[in-house]
């Protein structure tokens, strides 16, 4: 869709414009008023599905992308991100980045999830005990998001889902990391229709609401997983986000403190911690020397991107790092959304240079 008809359909639909986005100066004449063209530092990597939340990982010298499944649910947009229902996992996969795009197709159904009630939402994967893992998020019997785990013999699946979710697991966006040594851990949370903001030392409160601005910002979660991959080998613990000086976020550093998205990567022996800042709608970072934390702020990695969510991950192939993203260029809908990829860049220093989508 060109730029000149996508705009026309924004405009007929009489939707709201994301936060990079501006509408159309009102004209009183009847002169065609022509709309500057687009221009996205990179394409939709797939084009036949609506793909979102992209986890990347290299498995067998091969790039495999775990993303949410969009589909036009017909549920009302709202805050609580009802209208982002998923039933299924597809497997993206390609040799290098640039190289043709494989559909492996679904890969797991919420079907056949036994304890899944609604609302697949943006998962992860990794490889241990020379089996693949498929973590998820999904919301069970009383609509409460739990994180579920599934198994296959193939990166793309098809995967089989436990019967039961992690236990002690709450929350979406489960990211999983394995580090030098091995070990293997989960973090995971979202504020707002990700529920954290319900749990206070791992009890859930339904009663719980936003944080108000002066308060400290919720902390995302994390836990070492067990060698099975299918529990937790330790409590679930809050992972410390602070500024330069050491102090944690307030709600209002809604700039820099935690929404969703967790991402955690290696460089140079430094742990990086990345995530979105939701309502404001970068995706940021913060440095660490272990996979507890604390991490502290140092920038953002890539700026707003056409549409509400942010949400990525990091890899490293063949020498070259690369981010992988998504934003809603093939639809202009917030809820149908296309994942993409480009290259990332170090400084010297180890910080990352920012990204203008």
């Amino acid at each position: 869709m060109n730029s000149l008809r996508y705009l026309f359909t924004f405009i007929a639909a009489g939707t709201i414009y994301s936060c990079n986005q501006s509408a159309p100066k009102q004209t009183t004449d009847t002169t065609t008023v022509k709309s500057p063209e687009k221009k996205y530092l990179s394409q939709p990597l797939v084009t036949h599905i609506y793909t979102a939340d992209p986890s990347a990982h290299v498995f067998n010298g091969r790039i495999y992308i775990y993303p949410s499944h969009d589909t036009a649910t017909g549920v009302p947009e709202d805050d609580l991100g009802s209208h982002f229902d998923m039933r299924d996992f597809h497997v993206l996969s390609m040799d290098s980045v640039g190289g043709h795009v494989t559909d492996h197709g679904v890969a797991l159904d919420i079907k056949n999830i036994p304890w899944a009630h609604r609302q697949l939402w943006a998962p992860d994967a990794a490889f241990a005990n020379n089996t693949y893992y498929l973590f998820f998020p999904v919301k069970d019997s009383q609509d409460i998001f739990h994180i579920g785990v599934a198994s296959s013999s193939k990166p793309e699946g098809p995967f089989k889902a436990e019967k039961t979710p992690i236990k002690g697991s709450y929350s979406i966006d489960p990211c999983v990391f394995r580090d030098d040594d091995g070990k293997y851990y989960l973090y995971f949370g979202g504020i707002w229709g990700g529920q954290l903001q319900r749990w206070n030392n791992n009890q859930y409160d339904s009663s719980k609401g936003n944080r108000k601005p002066n308060d400290q910002a919720i902390l995302p979660r994390m836990a070492q997983l067990s060698p099975d991959m299918k529990s937790f080998a330790t409590p679930v613990k809050e992972i410390k986000l602070v500024d330069e000086k050491g102090d944690l976020f307030k709600e209002k550093d809604n700039d820099k403190r935690f929404f969703e998205a967790s991402w955690v990567h290696k460089y140079k022996g430094k742990y990086y911690f990345s995530y979105s800042t939701g309502d404001t709608h970068q995706l940021c970072y913060a440095i660490g020397d272990n996979p507890y934390g604390p991490f502290t702020y140092k920038g953002v990695i890539l700026k707003p991107v056409e549409g509400w969510t942010s949400h990525h991950s990091i890899i490293e192939k063949d020498g070259k790092w690369y981010l992988f993203y998504h934003d809603v260029q093939l639809s202009g809908k917030t809820y149908l959304r296309n994942v993409k990829v480009t290259e990332l860049h170090y400084n010297e220093d180890g910080s990352i240079e920012t990204i203008t989508p």
